[in-house]
């Protein structure tokens, strides 16, 4: 029997829904989704780093509607089209029940966000939380606003020259070819704000990035109308100078809140993720001061809307800019606050009549946030103890920032594969239980899940790693030398006991700590009989050549001849590459000196694809660690000497990896399985994706933080300096 022909009315309205899905980000997060445009031209979907706005504006309209007119493609089209209306008209949602006050929405403020490798806005760990925290409270139906700057060059491509150094290169993306629009008014127009900066009046737009439920608006000004020193301003992440900071921090936090103005979005709560934005709350004091209250009164008021996050343990970490650089900046709105550059510079001051001291960003924020947060518990400590200068009257221990544990967007870092043997094994219904202990308690059982099953899913993932890696390598030996390109062809193994180590190459994350005792490591990854392979990734600031020593060291590690297969560099570290390493990794290894890992998460993305962790006790890690669900490196404590404590650690690792780690990897039963390792995994499952995942972050933000307080005593403001 002939199947009905799908009429041209049908095509019309699919083409049109999946326009529509094409400029929501909620495909990110759905591999069905993302396999529709991989399968629509599998080429223009990697050339653009698997954007499906290129992928469509690609494919013609003749082409698109005969592709359509095969059922089994228009059905599959169909359903995921119909999934994605599903969750975007969805009423009974965890916010509808759980935070009924919060009516108008948390105003989510920060300088990146990682939401998809082919929207280059975001470096490292700061955007990807941003983007998981955003991708989340769409999952939760919390009403939600994101602000940051549309760079039109992103963070920068990575090249590895032959020498090993990294270079920096930049291209300037087209943002009709992104996944996003243009901000106009009902006629059609952009919306333009603008924000004094100097004696000039710099003009912006604004566009929109839509991420499932969630609006997330970009800042660019990149307008004809504006000097052209001004024009470039939002052109690359923490690119230029301190003059481009403080400006690009203007545009954020003064011109996001007159973008939000512009736009009759009142938010609840305005949620500065680290100190980038501080300056919405002078511009909110400024509107404030409109309605006739006193300076106090506004600044009271402006507190009671406010809360900071800060991601940062370090002192040197946090954005501080001199007075001259202050009142270059910012005269005119200083002179519209009523106030003088001293006073101006004392909101971001520890000690306010210190002449000498510079204005720092997060200072401003502390005081001017009803509440304030770290990103785990010992972060929450290191933070008391580094600003307590700002509350002198009160105890260390009682100082009023808390902390609320990092976690990720687990559905958005699992990779197809993970995503397809999940799916089969417990149903669709596995995404919506992220949160349910009893749930994963239960998932781990033998009965659910066999050791053979599991395994292949591990096998699957490290090969697919593994021919990832092969493919980045001879594509980056084609750069440097076309004659060495088959070198690569079979790299690395397939059954080897796999090592990932993929973060910024900033020098506390010690990234050659492997290699402190070199005989040591030679030995242990060149072994025929338990082999050992690293695969590393990861970008410095341009500006850190530190860092880049590092990267230097590591690079010039994969060129040893006793090394060569054994261990690999991948340029250019971005989410897509990130997605393989944390899903074919056997071990993620993850060595900070401790305590100065605010919180990190590319552990937690492992868990899914049934990887295990192996970490100094520092960031989320220390209060993950079991005993059964990985390893720790090193202690629960904190060496003041810095060589000292590199060296402690460094042996803790060689004698976690060839004690514990390699041996229970290669303990194999008559099968070829390793059944008690596979019982760890089981055993990390179980304990970790339940709460390091953003679900129940945003929870407790909501909870704690994002819901209008009643009768609450506000102690803390007369606490600071």
């Amino acid at each position: 029997m002939t199947a009905k022909r799908i009429s041209e009315k049908q095509i019309t309205i699919l083409i049109t829904k999946l326009r529509d899905l094409a400029y929501n980000l909620w495909w990110s997060w759905n591999p069905d989704a993302q396999q529709i445009f991989r399968e629509l031209s599998p080429f223009f979907w990697e050339h653009s780093n698997n954007n499906p706005i290129e992928v469509m504006n690609w494919i013609s309209g003749p082409e698109l509607r005969a592709r359509l007119q095969n059922h089994n493609f228009f059905d599959k089209v169909n359903r995921v089209c119909r999934t994605f209306h599903v969750y975007m008209t969805e009423k009974h949602t965890w916010a509808k029940k759980h935070a009924p006050r919060l009516r108008s929405p948390v105003a989510y403020f920060s300088a990146e966000f990682g939401l998809h490798e082919s929207l280059r806005i975001y470096s490292g760990g700061l955007g990807t939380l941003a983007g998981d925290h955003a991708k989340s409270t769409g999952n939760l139906g919390l009403p939600f606003v994101g602000v940051s700057l549309f760079y039109r060059q992103g963070y920068f491509q990575q090249q590895i020259s032959e020498h090993g150094w990294q270079q920096e290169c930049y291209f300037t993306y087209d943002p009709h070819k992104l996944p996003m629009v243009l901000v106009t008014n009902k006629k059609g127009h952009p919306i333009i704000c603008s924000v004094e900066i100097g004696n000039s009046l710099v003009q912006l737009q604004a566009w929109l990035v839509n991420v499932g439920r969630t609006r997330i608006y970009l800042l660019d000004t990149d307008l004809p109308q504006n000097e052209e020193q001004f024009r470039s301003l939002t052109a690359q992440v923490y690119g230029g100078d301190h003059w481009t900071r403080i400006c690009q921090e203007i545009v954020l936090g003064i011109g996001g809140v007159r973008l939000l103005q512009a736009l009759k979005i009142a938010p609840t709560v305005y949620h500065m993720n680290e100190g980038h934005s501080a300056f919405l709350t002078l511009e909110l004091v400024h509107n404030r001061l409109q309605s006739k209250r006193s300076l106090k009164q506004a600044e009271a008021s402006v507190k009671q809307q406010c809360i900071f996050t800060t991601h940062t343990p370090v002192p040197t970490g946090h954005d501080r800019f001199d007075r001259g650089l202050i009142e270059a900046a910012l005269p005119r709105f200083t002179s519209s606050l009523g106030i003088t550059i001293d006073q101006l510079m004392s909101y971001g001051r520890v000690q306010p009549e210190d002449g000498n001291e510079p204005f720092c960003m997060t200072v401003l924020a502390l005081k001017m946030s009803r509440d304030a947060n770290g990103v785990s518990e010992l972060h929450g400590q290191v933070t008391r103890e580094m600003w307590k200068g700002l509350y002198p009257e009160v105890e260390v221990e009682k100082i009023p920032i808390g902390h609320i544990t990092n976690g990720v967007n687990i559905t958005a870092w699992t990779s197809q594969s993970a995503y397809t043997f999940w799916t089969s094994h417990l149903s669709y219904n596995w995404v919506k239980k992220l949160r349910d202990h009893n749930f994963w308690q239960q998932v781990v059982s033998k009965k659910k899940i066999s050791d053979e099953d599991l395994w292949a899913l591990r096998t699957t993932l490290r090969w697919e790693l593994i021919e990832f890696a092969r493919k980045r390598l001879r594509q980056q030996q084609l750069r440097l030398n076309a004659n060495d390109v088959g070198l690569f062809d079979n790299i690395l193994s397939k059954d080897a006991l796999t090592i990932g180590f993929a973060r910024r190459f900033a020098t506390y994350k010690r990234a050659p700590l492997f290699f402190k005792e070199l005989e040591w490591a030679v030995r242990t990854l060149s072994n025929k009989d338990r082999p050992v392979q690293i695969i590393f990734a990861g970008k410095a600031h341009p500006k850190n050549d530190d860092g880049k020593r590092y990267i230097q060291e590591i690079v010039n590690m994969t060129k040893r001849l006793d090394l060569f297969g054994r261990v690999i560099f991948i340029e250019d570290h971005d989410m897509n590459v990130a997605q393989y390493l944390v899903a074919g990794a056997d071990v993620w290894l993850n060595t900070p000196r401790r305590p100065m890992e605010a919180s990190g998460t590319s552990g937690m993305k492992v868990t899914i694809h049934g990887g295990l962790n192996a970490s100094t006790m520092d960031g989320w890690w220390r209060e993950a660690y079991d005993g059964r669900n990985g390893w720790k490196i090193g202690e629960d404590t904190t060496v003041n000497d810095e060589k000292a404590q590199d060296d402690l650690d460094a042996a803790s690792l060689r004698s976690v990896m060839e004690n514990e780690i390699i041996p229970l990897f290669y303990d194999r039963g008559k099968d070829g399985i390793p059944h008690h390792w596979l019982n760890m995994v089981r055993h990390a499952i179980a304990t970790l994706i339940p709460v390091y995942n953003t679900d129940r972050m945003v929870e407790e933000y909501t909870k704690r933080y994002y819901q209008p307080k009643t009768n609450r005593v506000r102690a803390r403001s007369a606490s600071l300096r």
